[in-house]
């Protein structure tokens, strides 16, 4: 979805998606869950290191096929000064381990099995993997993140977010 400063916001009217009519702008038209979800992603983010939250939104976003967080994110993580490599590595994570820290790769797993929890719910293993890493507060916040990332994934793919169409950009 849109962001500023970290958090996603409201902004621009809908736009047309792969030639089908304007959607609803979900901000306008339910502005109080908009908003309890730019609070609930800003929580989720306190005290995470800010190159690990766009690695798992960047990675979420890929599972998700949406185009419009996936250019967001990955601009941000430029914007950030991450590494284009490692951007470039993202979606083949497993077969580039030394690319990413131990622990990148443990919320880089959790991020893939809490994505696709329908494909089997969340291994024991990726889940312990994860707890060795973080912290119980820590932990709480990387999933809270990871559940954040799919909700924006699904408001931007349900409501026809365009990718490159950054309306943050649009408000400035």
């Amino acid at each position: 979805m849109v962001m500023t400063n970290s958090t996603h916001t409201a902004t621009a009217a809908p736009t047309t998606v792969h030639g089908h009519a304007p959607r609803l702008d979900f901000a306008k038209a339910a502005p109080r869950a908009f908003k309890a979800l730019i609070g609930f992603d800003a929580a989720a983010r306190e005290g995470i290191d800010p190159a690990l939250v766009e690695l798992i939104q960047i990675r979420a976003s890929l599972l998700n096929g949406c185009a419009y967080c996936l250019h967001m994110h990955t601009s941000d993580a430029r914007k950030a000064g991450e590494d284009e490599a490692r951007l470039h590595m993202i979606g083949v994570w497993r077969e580039a381990l030394h690319f990413f820290t131990e622990k990148e790769q443990a919320a880089l797993a959790l991020t893939e099995a809490v994505t696709l929890v329908s494909h089997g719910g969340v291994p024991d293993d990726v889940y312990a993997l994860a707890a060795r890493h973080f912290d119980e507060m820590e932990l709480a916040r990387v999933l809270a993140l990871i559940l954040t990332i799919n909700t924006w994934n699904r408001i931007a793919l349900s409501t026809g977010k365009v990718a490159g169409q950054d309306e943050r950009t649009a408000r400035r």
